[in-house]
């Protein structure tokens, strides 16, 4: 087990601890933050020479999965934003030692979305868009947004798609704009720049990482980690995080069966149709999560050979992160529904994932039919929309 593991592992009740605050807060506490900034998580994934761990993604999805059964909020930052590491270590080596140079410990937020309009100037692009779901952006003093290159009449150009990364002082945290039923702690604000110069350096065309052959061409090819495919690198920090809610569901059921009597005075624990509820939820669980870590695996097998990552197995890895965020929300559905009235308090940890789990089910990462689709198209031979992200 990893020494960050093991951190997490130790500190799980002071996780837990801060799950409702966080929700209440609409954004990680200060006391949440710090148990994962001072534990090194967000660092796993981080460079060796820019003080990072550099280690394996086995481990560090491992350690998401313990962090996000504790407090779906916090699983769910520090996956987003402990991915980020993973790729600003193959971005320009002037812009890691922008943003680690001086303090390891900073944190990088994001989204991808392609909202952001550049146009092109000597030296970079001026900037500008309004972009939704920063997720644990009050935490971070950096960002990597997406955006298109346009053209002088503002029209994207062809192959446009860039990311771009720009410090704190550039960009404007919008207020209260993060009121939502699920995931609340996570603080996904929006984020608005407005005419900001971006240099060419901070710069990055996301599509050589795709099948893990950017590493090579940016001096980062002798580690088997930044050879890893970028997709389902940050799509697993989802279906992870989605995992963990739906086990932090599960630890909530149980717990409020060892003592609750339904009205026909039936102990729950003896119920045999609570029994069978049970049992399905953990075994649907269970098998999620021996796909989910066996994907993982090998993935870093293939890495650690050097291996490319074609279109098949990168759609193989998203056809099963897709349904096996699925199975999850299905099981806490049953959960729910089986777990009497005293679930729907505001104070039950079971509402909370229950609540959680579903705003994480309409992230894009999560949308399955196009997945599904892009899967049978490439089965048969057919041209992948380009679209789909994988």
């Amino acid at each position: 087990m990893h020494e960050v593991h093991e951190r997490i592992l130790a500190r799980a009740e002071e996780i837990a601890a801060e799950a409702a605050p966080s929700d209440e807060l609409g954004r990680l506490t200060d006391r949440a933050a710090e148990v994962l900034r001072s534990s090194g998580v967000i660092r796993m994934l981080q460079p060796a020479e820019f003080g990072g761990h550099e280690a394996s993604p086995v481990d560090f999805f491992r350690t998401l999965r313990d962090i996000g059964v504790q407090s779906s909020s916090a699983g769910w930052v520090a996956g987003v934003v402990g991915v980020h590491a993973f790729e600003v270590a193959q971005m320009d080596i002037t812009v890691q030692k922008e943003i680690w140079g001086e303090d390891p410990d900073t944190w990088i937020a994001s989204p991808y979305a392609p909202l952001g309009r550049a146009t092109p100037v000597e030296g970079g692009f001026r900037f500008s868009g309004r972009w939704p779901f920063s997720s644990g952006t009050d935490h971070c003093r950096w960002i990597i947004l997406g955006g298109l290159i346009v053209d002088e009449e503002g029209r994207p150009v062809p192959g446009g798609l860039r990311h771009f990364v720009l410090p704190r002082a550039d960009y404007e945290i919008v207020p209260d704009s993060w009121d939502v039923v699920g995931l609340r702690g996570t603080g996904s604000k929006d984020i608005l720049i407005e005419d900001k110069f971006v240099p060419e350096h901070r710069i990055l065309d996301p599509v050589p990482m795709e099948d893990g052959g950017l590493a090579h061409r940016v001096g980062r090819g002798d580690s088997p980690l930044y050879r890893m495919p970028f997709h389902p690198m940050f799509t697993a920090g989802i279906t992870t995080a989605t995992v963990a809610m739906a086990q932090g569901a599960l630890a909530a059921f149980v717990a409020s069966m060892r003592g609750r009597v339904t009205a026909r005075g039936v102990r729950t624990a003896n119920d045999p149709h609570q029994l069978a509820v049970l049992g399905r939820a953990i075994s649907d669980l269970e098998a999620g999560e021996v796909q989910l870590f066996g994907d993982i695996e090998r993935m870093w097998e293939r890495a650690q050979r050097d291996e490319r990552f074609p279109a098949e197995e990168r759609l193989r890895v998203r056809r099963n992160q897709v349904r096996i965020a699925r199975r999850a929300v299905d099981a806490v559905d049953e959960l729910f529904l089986h777990a009497g009235g005293s679930a729907l308090r505001s104070d039950s940890a079971l509402q909370r994932c229950w609540r959680d789990i579903h705003a994480a089910m309409n992230h894009a990462s999560n949308n399955a039919d196009p997945i599904y689709q892009a899967y049978g198209l490439n089965t048969f031979g057919h041209p992948v929309p380009a679209s789909v992200l994988f």
